[in-house]
């Protein structure tokens, strides 16, 4: 066996030759250490590598080995922490100038639960900065660049897990998501990714802004195989009592022991549009294609139409997203505008002479849209669509239009485009890439991503399943029953 091989393999596979003494857990860190070194300079995947210490975690995974003892979920499994998360001692720059010295003093609540599993955090990846975009381009360096083709965009703003993953660093990556920030880039670097139901897994109290009864971003797993996004969802998620508010109180579920089970009889809603979205063809073929796999399954597959159009539901669900991030770093636009990125400083700018009628409105629609979606998981099990309406694009060159017709501006029409840095020929392209993914976050469902083809260019494409509030086990079901019948793991990037 390769050592790249090795690298790709999964959770139970790493686990087994552990076990049995085949390979220790300091020589496979040693691994994805090296295949960082070889592909870094190429994707930009990591802000920042922890040489020392994942080799320090390893050697106490191999002494508990040695003497018999519970090595945990993730006993022994390099991976690696978005840097929009805190890792006690290490860079947490948020992908932004700003804090590009600033050193984590706490761990983040999942990621406490990672080292306490037994993961091996091999170091920081790539951001945009603040989240807030949908590819991965900040002013700490180069755009993060997808492992399929190095000219395109990985997404975001999980982009540095996706193209971490991709390229055969590990085989599972923290990420997090708050309008499709692990399925975006999981779709376009053709991995798997999940985000579970909004307040699964618990982010640390952290002060008046916890109090907040609305919040689109939870973190979520973003791998190679379905079931090691279980296990490391299975990991991060549950009651904490230094949680924010709006976290899930429920103990969860198990999301490992029944996932073979399949989808036989369930029924799912498929739409290749959501009536409002244009769709590049090769896109709306090979995810029309794949949706079907699910009546091999078992599955019932119905067209379900969608009663809003995205555009002006986005517009008017914007200033909440507005109002959540100037609350957060407003300060910094009064302190050092010309440090932020101009989707940073378009944003803020934007947001601060917005009133309390405007952001009623967005609360009130957002309610309104919350029990829309909820009567539709009444009706169907899951629902389908593609993951983004195009495959990667260039960095810094989204499409103008998409089969024909130019695109609008998503979210906030007075900003778009979003321009990443100074040079205004340098565009984000977030709202284009969003379109699908937002949806979920903004009525809080649990939602994955499904690599299901390759467009003519070699880019991967995939399909987005959601399910009820609560039912990631259901979406880990119909995740790894397609992934039985149409596997994706064993065409990967040439670097």
């Amino acid at each position: 066996m390769s050592d790249s091989e090795i690298l790709y393999k999964s959770i139970s596979e790493i686990q087994k030759l552990l076990l049995n003494k085949k390979l220790s857990s300091v020589e496979l860190t040693k691994l994805a250490l090296k295949r960082i070194n070889e592909t870094n300079d190429k994707t930009n995947a990591f802000l920042y590598v922890a040489d020392e210490y994942a080799l320090k975690a390893a050697k106490k995974i191999d002494s508990k080995i040695t003497t018999g003892e519970d090595i945990g979920l993730l006993g022994g499994i390099p991976t690696s922490i978005k840097d929009l998360e805190a890792v006690k001692g290490m860079p947490h720059t948020n992908g932004s100038l700003f804090y590009k010295d600033n050193i984590a003093d706490f761990d983040q609540l999942g990621i406490e639960r990672i080292k306490n599993a037994g993961g091996i955090i091999l170091g920081k990846t790539n951001t945009p900065e603040f989240g807030l975009c949908a590819t991965t381009d900040n002013r700490l360096g180069d755009d993060c660049r997808n492992p399929w083709d190095l000219n395109c965009t990985s997404g975001g703003s999980s982009g540095g897990a996706g193209a971490a993953v991709a390229s055969g660093v590990h085989s599972l990556a923290q990420g997090s998501d708050g309008g499709g920030s692990v399925r975006i880039p999981s779709g376009l670097c053709g991995i798997y990714g999940i985000k579970g139901t909004q307040g699964r897994i618990p982010r640390y109290h952290g002060g008046l802004q916890s109090w907040n009864p609305i919040n689109f971003s939870c973190m979520g797993p973003m791998s190679w195989h379905v079931r090691d996004s279980a296990i490391m969802l299975q990991v991060m998620s549950g009651p904490h009592p230094k949680a924010e508010s709006t976290a899930i109180q429920a103990t969860p579920p198990d999301f490992i022991e029944d996932i073979e089970n399949g989808i036989s009889g369930k029924k799912i809603g498929w739409s290749p549009d959501l009536g409002s979205i244009n769709v590049d063809p090769e896109v709306k073929n090979a995810t029309e294609d794949a949706v079907k796999t699910f009546e091999n399954l078992g599955a019932t597959i119905e067209p379900f139409e969608f009663k809003y159009n995205i555009r002006e539901l986005a517009e008017t669900i914007g200033p909440i997203l507005g109002a959540l991030g100037y609350n957060k770093n407003g300060h910094l636009l009064e302190e050092s505008p010309e440090k932020l990125m101009n989707y940073t400083r378009k944003l803020l700018e934007l947001v601060k002479n917005w009133e309390g009628p405007v952001y009623m409105n967005a609360i009130s629609e957002l309610y309104k849209f919350r029990y829309y979606m909820q009567s539709l998981f009444e009706q169907y099990d899951f629902l389908a669509t593609p993951t983004m309406a195009i495959s990667a694009h260039e960095c810094g060159n989204p499409p103008q239009s998409v089969d024909g017709v130019e695109q609008f501006d998503f979210g906030f029409r007075s900003m778009q485009p979003s321009y990443g840095d100074d040079n205004t020929s340098h565009k984000n392209g977030a709202g284009l890439l969003a379109q699908f993914t937002a949806i979920f976050n903004w009525s809080g469902n649990p939602a994955a991503t499904l690599p299901c083809g390759f467009s003519s260019k070699g880019l991967p494409i995939s399909l987005q399943i959601a399910g009820a509030s609560e039912n990631e086990v259901g979406v880990l079901q119909a995740s790894r029953a397609f992934e039985r019948i149409k596997p994706w793991h064993n065409k990967k990037p040439i670097l």
